[in-house]
């Protein structure tokens, strides 16, 4: 149980698994549909939906050197079945990094996209470069070092800091040596956003629409910046901050697990048949009753950085609230616990995963900073400070760069909308509104009063749905930034 309970600090992380309109393509109709340079055929089997179409890209591996290498970059398309009301192409992306999109867009359709939005385009999704069924980046870790997932082990003092460079200076030089090491400078956020301007040239497409969640609304940020005049209607939703994936949002999910739980501290207390207390208050203790017991005697092999960890993967929806409550019931009384089989894909997940959080930016590179960092947020954020200000495999990434953080400003048309959660644990408020403050004019901003991870369109809140699904379609933003109240559950 141990080994399931580390990787939902994977899965957590990943989430898994993102202003008058710009001047945009004229609705395109059956003889004016742009001419594919892209051969469509069925999707692999992993990636089989009814209508979804997929292609091979060949692009860059280095693109100061295009006519160097070439890797392959996996599209797939579910093309709108309504030519008259075609208006262009949505790229999208469900997050990660490290998480695969080829199948994104029929989840969307199925999901509650709406139907006019659906019929407005073709919507792309694609497996980034490293990723999945494009040319895939290892690590070649262990099913050890699978298990232990993104997040360091808590650390209780400066020693747990310690005790923790072995496993990520291993890891990183894992990654180093690996088979793949090659592409390890070049898979970066912003040769993703290259790969995605060549996806849409190969589409035969002048500008296309993006939707983006989570890390996706940071690859979408830096599209957005190299390439402002092709973008067309752009929906960044479950906002990183202007530094994409670097240190500081990796410090920053203490706090969003800190905004989100009052959440799930009301929704136990208001069931006592979990055991866990009558009040928020008591909630929060048992929470830390719980993890000191499991830091002092793992039962049935979880321990306390697995229960915290978790803890914050289920905050990121309501309808997890249950099964946290359920699993919280299970190791106060010492019920068995489920045991779930290691994922397929596990290792690329997290070695494409590493690749770009670790090359995207520079991490601190001493472990006395890394104490100190710790120290700071075990005080700020409890629950969850003392893992994600610790060491990790960052601290020892090669130190070949290709080029400096792609940095995020105003300059550009204002064409994006950004969709938020107010108490958000994988892509807290405060980083979405650093993001917005570095979009200035060229954004939108949409904040809900609700929790989890995800606005649109899985989100409940109609009044934020409505505003992304308008523009889309219609190209309409409201006025100015705008606050959508909480509506009741259903």
């Amino acid at each position: 149980m141990r080994r399931s309970m580390s990787l939902a600090l994977t899965a957590a992380a990943l989430a898994v698994t993102a202003l008058p309109a710009t001047a945009s393509a004229a609705p395109s109709g059956a003889d004016k549909t742009p001419v594919s340079a892209l051969e469509w055929g069925p999707c692999p089997a992993d990636a089989a939906a009814p209508r979804l179409q997929c292609s091979t890209l060949e692009v860059p591996l280095d693109y100061r050197d295009p006519d160097g290498r070439k890797i392959e970059v996996a599209v797939s398309r579910l093309a709108s079945e309504k030519p008259s009301k075609r208006r262009g192409v949505l790229v999208t992306n469900p997050g990660g990094p490290g998480g695969v999109g080829l199948l994104y867009p029929a989840v969307l359709a199925a999901s509650g996209l709406p139907q006019e939005v659906v019929d407005s385009y073709d919507i792309i999704g694609f497996d980034p470069r490293g990723v999945g069924h494009s040319t895939p980046v290892t690590c070649d870790l262990t099913q050890e070092q699978q298990w232990r997932g993104n997040f360091p082990p808590y650390a209780h003092t400066a020693a747990d800091v310690t005790r923790e460079v072995g496993h990520a200076r291993q890891v990183a030089e894992q990654c180093k040596t690996s088979s793949t090491a090659e592409m390890l400078p070049h898979t970066t956020t912003a040769n993703t956003a290259r790969d995605m301007d060549r996806i849409r040239a190969a589409l035969g497409e002048s500008k296309v629409s993006y939707l983006g969640a989570s890390y996706g609304t940071y690859l979408g940020s830096v599209y957005a910046t190299l390439f402002p005049q092709r973008g067309d209607r752009i929906v960044l939703d479950s906002n990183l901050g202007p530094g994409g994936y670097d240190a500081t949002a990796m410090r920053l999910m203490a706090r969003g697990m800190e905004d989100r739980f009052p959440d799930f501290a009301a929704f136990a207390a208001a069931h006592p048949e979990y055991g866990l207390g009558s009040t928020p208050e008591q909630i929060k203790a048992k929470f830390y009753e719980l993890a000191d017991r499991l830091d002092e005697k793992p039962v049935q092999g979880v321990n306390g950085i697995a229960f915290r960890g978790f803890t914050f993967e289920q905050l990121y929806g309501d309808s997890t609230l249950p099964k946290l409550a359920e699993f919280w019931q299970a190791v106060d009384t010492g019920g068995e616990l489920p045991l779930p089989e290691l994922p397929a894909g596990l290792e690329n997940l997290l070695a494409s995963r590493f690749a770009v959080v670790c090359g995207d930016s520079r991490w601190p590179g001493t472990v006395r900073e890394y104490q100190r960092n710790v120290a700071v947020d075990r005080v700020r954020y409890p629950m969850l400070g003392g893992s994600t200000a610790s060491i990790n495999p960052c601290a020892f990434w090669p130190e070949e760069r290709t080029e400096p953080p792609v940095r995020i400003t105003g300059r550009g048309p204002s064409n994006i909308l950004m969709l938020q959660n107010e108490r958000d644990p994988g892509t807290p408020l405060a980083g979405a509104r650093k993001l917005r403050h570095a979009l200035g004019g060229r954004a939108t901003m949409v904040t809900v009063d609700q929790g989890g991870h995800g606005v649109y369109p899985y989100g409940r809140n109609t009044c934020a749905k409505d505003a992304a699904s308008a523009f889309l379609t219609t190209g309409e933003r409201p006025s100015g930034d705008l606050r959508c109240a909480a509506e009741p559950a259903e």
